[in-house]
């Protein structure tokens, strides 16, 4: 019998989650060590791809054409003597790209366009143990949201203060770390499909893996070693209430109301907390799919370059064109009532 991907992902969890619980009874410690390698291991995609080959635009994305084509440069910063790598395009006031969890550059680049075109400087990088970055602190495979962030510190300190910067996914929690307790300063920060923060993730993964008080509280402890930061201080509210008024950027936030893997909801939660910010809400697009959402670039873009952005619906849930068959229908209706 051959199983689908979906029961096979179903058998997998199932096993883990059998085998967690095992662990989290008779011994908690050793269930929070293996749970927190699950946690912090990156998707097999995000490995450092080897061909020396510059960046093009990501397949999932729905992008077409070599970013190369762009004539862009490439660059090198580096954080605690590992590199990030990155490209950067054009001139003028400076707007970084920062990917999600498990991303790289390539899934940002149909931003880079829109841009441009607003005369703009666009720095996009990989953060460490992802794309063509080096490996991270913790492996090849091991990362997080406050590495990521540390690594837009890093190249923001090569590049400069920033009109804005553009966060996917995690990489909003980096974003607002770096802008918060790093030294980049941003006067625009747009948030695409953000996460409420890390406390939801890891109710997400205590309940995925079946664990139980004890080894959550150690798992959480094991991430506040690794990061230097509680769980619960992660939270993105909270984080952006700890930003000073004279640091605070003007704020949009993208997110699709179909969103499976960031729900919409916090992201109102978190423009409610945010002075004077904006909520951009479209309809099927989903988590990645917004980034290469033509509309959703012009908005952007508009925002970045100090123009209104108006919070419209838009995505693949437009209404279709009736079928020829029920237009018809509709028609001779239309006659008889004549």
């Amino acid at each position: 019998m051959v199983l689908s991907s979906a029961s096979k992902s179903t058998i997998v969890r199932s096993i883990m989650r059998t085998g967690m619980g095992g662990l989290d009874a008779l011994m908690p410690s050793v269930a929070a060590r293996a749970a927190g390698h699950l946690w912090f291991r990156l998707p097999a995609v995000s490995a450092t791809r080897s061909d020396g080959a510059g960046p093009g635009l990501a397949p999932d994305v729905g992008a077409a054409e070599p970013i190369r084509e762009l004539l862009g440069t490439p660059f090198e910063a580096r954080l605690r003597a590992r590199a990030i790598r990155g490209w950067s395009w054009g001139s003028g006031p400076v707007v970084y790209l920062v990917h999600g969890w498990g991303g790289t550059l390539e899934q940002m680049t149909p931003l880079v366009g829109p841009l441009l075109e607003q005369g703009l400087q666009v720095v996009a990088f990989d953060g460490l143990s992802h794309g063509h970055s080096d490996a991270g602190v913790h492996g090849s495979r091991s990362s997080d949201a406050v590495e990521l962030g540390r690594a837009l510190d890093a190249v923001a300190g090569r590049f400069g203060p920033a009109r804005a910067v553009v966060a996917h996914s995690m990489g909003a929690v980096a974003a607002l770390l770096a802008i918060r307790d790093g030294w980049l300063a941003a006067e625009r920060l747009v948030l695409i499909a953000p996460p409420s923060g890390i406390p939801d993730l890891l109710d997400r993964v205590r309940q995925e893996l079946g664990l139980g008080e004890r080894s959550a509280r150690r798992l959480a402890e094991r991430a506040r070693r690794r990061t230097g930061y509680a769980v619960d201080d992660l939270d993105l509210v909270r984080i952006a209430a700890g930003l000073t008024p004279g640091e605070r950027p003007e704020l949009l936030v993208v997110h699709d109301l179909l969103d499976r893997e960031a729900p919409h909801a916090p992201s109102t939660r978190l423009v409610r907390s945010w002075p004077d910010a904006q909520l951009l809400s479209t309809s099927g697009l989903g988590h990645r799919r917004i980034l290469a959402d033509a509309a959703v670039g012009g908005a952007v873009s508009r925002f970045v370059d100090r123009m209104p952005v108006e919070a419209t619906l838009h995505g693949d849930d437009r209404p279709a064109p009736f079928p020829r068959e029920l237009t018809r229908l509709a028609d001779r209706a239309g006659a008889g009532a004549a």
